[in-house]
């Protein structure tokens, strides 16, 4: 985030559709020491719908560096998943859902916090949770406080509790983005046991997704542009 508004120096936004930062969209900082250059990687954004990401358009680029002629659909889950559309390796369009902060304040900061305190999970009650708001989204609100009955009244694990939390979670987004994973190329980008959360309910509506790892797609990223810029300088 050092490249938001409130960070070192604002790298402003590239709009869709385009293809993820390259070097000349880089936006240098001031340094102290000459013998140093750094540059901030700009984020992408959207103007309609609004949207916008700062990271993942850097995940991205590493993925398409190796696939510059990927034609499909990425997901990035995390705090803020995001879906993107990419034709060509162009990014056309993206999508934005809270699905990890939301997990991360029910689990820590509601009434459900009590009953999902558990480092274990349970795979079935994962799916469960998908299938349900696959099915059903307009109960997901329901079924989250559910949980907690659930638990006080059937002594229900935590660890049960915790991964239907998730999968009421996960399943409301893929709910929401039906179209976008269904007949089309999906690569997943991200924590790894995350992804695999997803794949595994993505999965079991028939979907096959590939996954990147998080980390090594950012190195991969940001190589890419650096390299650009060596050689322009050489």
């Amino acid at each position: 985030m050092i490249g938001a508004r409130q960070g070192w120096v604002e790298a402003k936004y590239i709009f869709t559709p385009s293809q993820p930062p390259a070097n000349q969209n880089l936006v240098k900082a001031p340094t102290t020491d000459g013998r140093i250059e750094v540059f901030i990687v700009p984020g992408m954004a959207q103007k309609t719908p609004a949207d916008v990401m700062r990271g993942e358009e850097t995940q991205m680029a590493g993925f398409l560096d190796n696939m510059p002629h990927f034609d499909g659909v990425i997901c990035l889950p995390g705090t803020h998943s995001k879906w993107a559309r990419v034709e060509n390796g162009i990014v056309q369009n993206f999508v934005t859902f809270m699905t990890g902060e939301l997990f991360g304040l029910l689990s820590k900061q509601s009434v459900l916090r009590h009953s999902v305190e558990s480092d274990e999970w349970d795979t079935q009650s994962f799916l469960s949770g998908v299938k349900v708001a696959m099915q059903s989204p307009e109960t997901v609100s329901q079924e989250l406080f559910a949980i907690r009955p659930q638990s006080l009244l059937h002594a229900v694990p935590a660890s049960v509790s915790k991964a239907r939390l998730s999968g009421l979670l996960i399943g409301a987004e893929l709910r929401a983005t039906k179209e976008l994973w269904t007949n089309n190329h999906l690569s997943l980008i991200g924590d790894t046991k995350l992804c695999d959360h997803y794949n595994i309910a993505l999965e079991h509506f028939g979907c096959h997704a590939t996954i990147a790892e998080g980390d090594m797609m950012t190195l991969a990223g940001l190589h890419a542009v650096a390299s650009q810029v060596m050689e322009q300088a050489s």
